[in-house]
């Protein structure tokens, strides 16, 4: 399958969001403490799939500390990513939702409940992807299922937005 492809589903196209989340990419209701925290706990869930190295994650967290909190991209949703440089191996992404909110330093966007990893090797293999992830935060009524979501299934039928059987 090429770069941006779309899986075809029994009724329809499928998201490529929803073939980068995997249930092992996934977590719900994740307690931390801070931003860091945030970063290193949906960070931790690419270094398990294999498909960043460990560096990857601090590296995610120096890139903030460097640049700002600029990856707050939209009210309560947080992007963090470094380099792919930095110990990329595939494309990948990985989502969690926060027990509580945390503030990154957005006066904008803070607090974020929603955080949302990804590493790509090049410049091109995740951008269908962040298409879908784009078009999903323009949802209201999709990120409000989201933001209440209690289980994997749930969160992957929703960012799918076809249905995936």
């Amino acid at each position: 399958m090429g770069r941006g492809a779309r899986v075809e589903g029994k009724r329809g196209p499928v998201s490529s969001l929803v073939n980068m989340l995997t249930e092992d990419t996934i977590a719900l209701g994740v307690s931390v403490d801070s931003w860091q925290g945030a970063v290193h706990a949906v960070g931790e869930l690419l270094v398990e799939s294999g498909a960043v190295e460990p560096r990857y994650v601090p590296a995610m967290v120096q890139m903030v500390e460097d640049i700002g909190p600029y990856i707050v991209i939209a009210p309560g949703v947080a992007l963090p990513h470094a380099r792919p440089q930095d110990g990329v191996k595939s494309p990948c992404m990985a989502l969690i939702t926060l027990s509580t909110p945390v503030n990154f330093g957005n006066e904008h966007n803070d607090p974020a409940w929603l955080v949302v990893a990804f590493g790509a090797p090049d410049n091109e293999g995740h951008m269908e992807a962040l298409r879908d992830l784009a078009r999903l935060l323009e949802d209201t009524e999709r990120l409000e299922r989201l933001r209440v979501a209690t289980s994997v299934d749930e969160v992957r039928k929703i960012i799918g937005g076809a249905s995936l059987l």
